[in-house]
């Protein structure tokens, strides 16, 4: 895809999943990837995998959840790879749990990650975009955000949140060269929701039942999702901002 060769790539949660995937893909592209991980011998995996594949990749331990851990992981990338060009905030986490059944800790944690997180990466990588005049960022939310999902309450609270966050600062900065957009997977194959179905009580059923939900027919696997945040991240979607666009083999179909 045009313009992604030797740009500066943040992927938050790259050490595993989706995030891995997404890392590998703009390693392919020949972009210099920045893969922000808590759990620094994932990132240096995903990120040794990068070089020895001829590109250019640093590991990055953060914990987007502290503000200064996010500031400081910032100021890494820039040393290793240079300014941010792209920002994908893919990091997430969630557990199965009808929410009465849920109580104030849980909702905290599912909120420091999947929103509070998301806030700290904006307003950490923003300000040099807008010195910049340009910028690209693409926030991975969920279908859980567009139509919601037993048992995930909070968690699709908080993926609608950064749907609101990503249309209105695409509104604010629409004139700066900076663009938001949003993708929204399905369920897909990754220990999160390997973990997650384990919460259900009953996994192998709570998996036929998502099959039987997708037109496709199967559950998403990680590497469906690099090709789309690849192309919003790219010259060829220069002119696309405020959209979301559902990853999902069809599950959600919104015109």
């Amino acid at each position: 895809m045009r313009g992604l060769s030797e740009k500066s790539v943040i992927v938050t949660g790259g050490g595993r999943g989706i995030g891995a995937a997404v890392a590998a893909r703009f390693g392919e592209e020949g972009s210099h990837v920045a893969v922000w991980d808590i759990d620094t011998k994932a990132a240096q995996n995903v990120a040794a995998s990068i070089c020895d594949g001829g590109g250019q990749a640093a590991a990055i331990t953060c914990d987007i959840t502290r503000y200064d851990s996010v500031t400081a992981a910032v100021a890494e990338t820039e040393c290793h790879l240079g300014p941010a060009d792209v920002l994908v905030n893919n990091a997430g986490w969630d557990v199965f749990r009808p929410f009465l059944k849920t109580k104030p800790e849980l909702w905290e944690k599912i909120i420091a990650i999947n929103l509070r997180g998301v806030l700290h990466t904006h307003h950490a990588v923003l300000p040099g975009m807008c010195e910049r005049g340009r910028g690209r960022i693409v926030n991975v939310a969920s279908d859980a955000a567009r139509v919601g999902s037993s048992g995930e309450a909070v968690y699709a609270a908080c993926k609608a949140g950064i749907v609101g966050l990503s249309k209105t600062l695409a509104r604010e900065h629409a004139q700066q060269g900076i663009t938001f957009n949003v993708v929204c997977p399905g369920p897909t194959e990754t220990a999160l929701l390997e973990n997650f179905m384990a919460e259900s009580g009953n996994p192998e059923k709570l998996a036929e039942a998502f099959r039987r939900a997708v037109p496709m027919g199967r559950l998403g696997q990680p590497d469906d999702l690099p090709g789309a945040i690849a192309f919003l991240a790219s010259n060829d979607a220069a002119y696309i901002t405020g959209q979301v666009l559902s990853v999902s083999g069809g599950l959600t179909m919104n015109g």
